[in-house]
């Protein structure tokens, strides 16, 4: 599920609340950065304060008692179809690995139009620590003088670093959840068969909702048993190379095979040839992103490793 198709906002209401607040009373900053884990909400967060915004005068706007999108509204199928003529989104595009300077060109072009029925434009930018140096100084400029009614909404994951000119020119609002907030969004959104059955590898481990989420998506389009190990699922990842053409798996390999030698690590008692191996494979996948190597030469070495201990 995409954070668009999310009409239910849960564990996130209090945040919600807060913007409301503001905008209604006019103190809304033109200039939002939600920063927290990634996984948590804060994409669903934000596109519930835009449908909010953008549905006000419309047929079946947002419901702020309930927290919910109505899926008949205007402006939630115009922004689902990233087709609003007040909205503006920006994603990293398919197998790039940063925002590019075209993309930010986008949104200049977009800000410098008129406002479709002189209402509030809104920017959402997703995973804004992906920018490339040319793209951040191409943002900057139209961060420090945005158009009138325009609102910049930035998503940060809050462990990755963000060159220090974007955070001063924007409110830092710091998004987070308890235990408790995640198990209530796993039980609304997920399938309780996935929660019961999913192996145990999996559980008890600071998963974000999304990884959750998007773990379990990735289980029913290429079924997969929920029942699933982690080792078995690394095999099963390497045999069918899942981490070439599955942006899911590209972007957790590192967090699966963290969990692998965890496993690993605790089954043995602290076995220190484990914790060596660990701290090897962090540093070559950390070197493999950084200069751009190849991470299918890393990984064929632990698959032998994982067949060996079959």
């Amino acid at each position: 599920m995409r954070s668009i198709e999310q009409t239910h906002l849960y564990s996130l209401n209090k945040y919600i609340d807060n913007f409301i607040y503001l905008h209604d009373h006019k103190r809304l900053p033109n200039k939002i950065m939600l920063s927290g884990n990634k996984g948590i909400g804060k994409s669903v967060l934000a596109l519930h304060l835009i449908n909010y915004i953008l549905s006000k005068n419309e047929n079946y706007p947002y419901n702020k008692k309930e927290y919910v999108i109505n899926n008949l509204n205007r402006s939630f199928k115009l922004v689902n179809e990233n087709i609003h003529p007040n909205f503006f989104y920006v994603e990293i595009e398919d197998e790039k690995k940063s925002i590019s300077i075209d993309q930010v060109r986008n949104i200049i072009s977009f800000c410098n139009k008129s406002s479709f029925n002189n209402s509030e434009r809104i920017v959402l930018i997703n995973n804004i620590e992906r920018l490339n140096k040319n793209s951040s100084n191409a943002l900057l400029k139209v961060l420090e003088e945005p158009n009138e009614k325009v609102i910049f909404i930035l998503i940060k994951d809050s462990s990755k670093i963000l060159i220090n000119t974007i955070y001063s020119r924007c409110i830092k609002f710091n998004i987070a959840i308890d235990e408790n907030q995640k198990n209530n969004i796993l039980n609304n959104i997920l399938d309780q068969n996935f929660i019961n059955n999913l192996n145990n590898d999996f559980k008890n481990y600071f998963f974000s909702p999304g990884v959750y989420i998007n773990l379990f998506n990735f289980y029913n389009e290429n079924s997969i048993k929920f029942e699933i190990s982690i080792d078995e699922l690394l095999e099963l990842i390497m045999k069918k190379k899942f981490y070439k053409n599955n942006l899911f798996v590209k972007n957790n390999i590192g967090l699966f095979f963290e969990l692998y030698f965890s496993k690993k690590f605790f089954s043995l008692k602290n076995n220190i040839t484990v914790f060596n191996d660990y701290k090897k494979f962090i540093k070559e996948i950390h070197n493999t992103y950084k200069y751009n190597l190849d991470l299918e030469s890393i990984l064929l070495q632990y698959e032998k490793k994982l067949i060996n201990e079959k």
